[in-house]
């Protein structure tokens, strides 16, 4: 790519006028020149990627290094959460991750995840009972949304049921603003100091949940260390809940935007992981409407013709990818019966999403019992009340007031 001229696109775009659109900006800039160099309010420059094709070789292509994020933990070094950034999964290349994705899948496998969708479709029918008994309206995002993923993560995991109110605190700061380093880097040392506390009892007191599995994995593989244990536990605890959590609220507000898109999928209920898929398609699920940055390793060529050069940080614009028209017919607009739908919410190559099987279960189970308990759900406020969680990476309301 020759050297820009241009200066950089401040970044990220004002928000749009509804809630859950996506900026309009991004969708000139893919339908355009596709690639353009932006920069972050804290000076970090980066280059913008966002036609489909080409985020889908940002993260699949091994030039393309995760270990931008190492980059900033070294900053941190001597602080709990920079070393914790430099230990999880989204963070490392191969081999390194190669040899800790291989063998945590064997304890996180399809099969084990479909096996708690009838937990997973219990604890939804006990939200929503609780959720009747309120005055109207009652926050979707404080008594179902949020509470929800909580529970299945922390159960998955092994954490004790009086514990998960706290452990959502601590997960929140862990993916709050960047700039509040002193209350994340409290969250990443309470959190370090439980699960190692929590590997010692399981150690002695095994049981049927993910943790123990892990440990009995490090017991039969001795390269699987308690520390690297303690992240994973970690990492699948914040990405396990926050994403979903945030999904389920912004979900439901997109369905009940386009009217006609939810009656029909209230008139075809069979048809709810579909209608999943183009949900994790059309909505965004960050705030800048990409995901974690990737650092080149080396140039490369990208779908029009022009190279990328080795040592620059690239963000992939998954959002707007897909959003693409070379892949999706009229890609702005919601369509639940949308087939084939090659979206990339969950990513793509070694850092595929590891829980995305059970985000897909727990949002098909609180999608399908929300429309069948609730046929005249509506929103209880104006749109234009509505508010994004602030200075949070993950796109979330803050509450989602209802009426049924």
């Amino acid at each position: 790519m020759s050297e820009s001229t241009a200066e950089p696109i401040p970044f990220p775009f004002p928000d749009p006028s509804f809630i859950g659109d996506l900026p309009p900006e991004l969708a000139e800039i893919r339908d355009g020149d596709s690639v353009v160099e932006v920069k972050f309010p804290d000076g970090m420059g980066a280059w913008l990627v966002t036609k489909h094709a080409d985020i889908r070789k940002v993260l699949v292509d091994p030039r393309f290094s995760s270990k931008v994020m190492a980059a900033a933990a070294a900053a941190m070094s001597e602080t709990e959460t920079g070393k914790l950034m430099n230990e999880s999964l989204v963070g490392m290349d191969a081999p390194e991750h190669t040899r800790l994705r291989k063998l945590v899948s064997r304890a996180f496998t399809a099969r084990r995840m479909e096996l708690m969708r009838p937990r997973v479709a219990q604890l939804v029918a006990e939200y929503l009972d609780e959720m009747e008994t309120q005055p109207q309206p009652v926050d979707l995002v404080k008594n179902f949304a949020l509470p929800l993923p909580v529970r299945v993560i922390c159960e998955l995991l092994g954490v004790p049921a009086g514990d998960q109110d706290t452990f959502h605190a601590w997960s929140n700061a862990l993916l709050g603003d960047w700039q509040q380093v002193v209350e994340k880097e409290a969250a990443t040392v309470s959190l370090v100091n439980y699960f190692t506390e929590l590997v010692t009892a399981k150690r002695e007191q095994p049981a049927d949940d993910l943790m123990s599995d892990l440990i009995r994995i490090s017991e039969d593989d001795e390269t699987l260390t308690t520390r690297e244990i303690v992240a994973l536990s970690i990492g699948i605890l914040s990405a396990g809940h926050e994403t979903t959590a945030n999904q389920i609220g912004m979900f439901v507000l997109t369905l009940l935007h386009n009217p006609d898109e939810l009656a029909k999928l209230r008139a075809n209920p069979e048809a709810v992981p579909q209608a999943v898929e183009e949900l994790l398609r059309f909505v965004p699920l960050t705030t800048t409407g990409g995901i974690i940055p990737r650092l080149t390793t080396a140039p490369v060529e990208l779908s029009d013709g022009r190279t990328l050069p080795a040592g620059v940080v690239v963000m992939p614009a998954v959002a707007t990818g897909n959003r693409d028209p070379e892949l999706f017919e009229d890609g702005e607009r919601l369509n639940l019966s949308r087939q084939p739908n090659p979206h990339l919410a969950f990513g793509a190559g070694i850092h595929h999403c590891l829980g995305a099987q059970l985000a897909r279960i727990e949002l098909q189970e609180a999608l399908a019992a929300l429309l069948a308990r609730f046929p005249d759900l509506a929103l209880g406020v104006p749109e234009s009340e509505l508010r994004l969680k602030p200075a949070s990476i993950v796109r979330g309301l803050e509450s989602l007031p209802l009426t049924w």
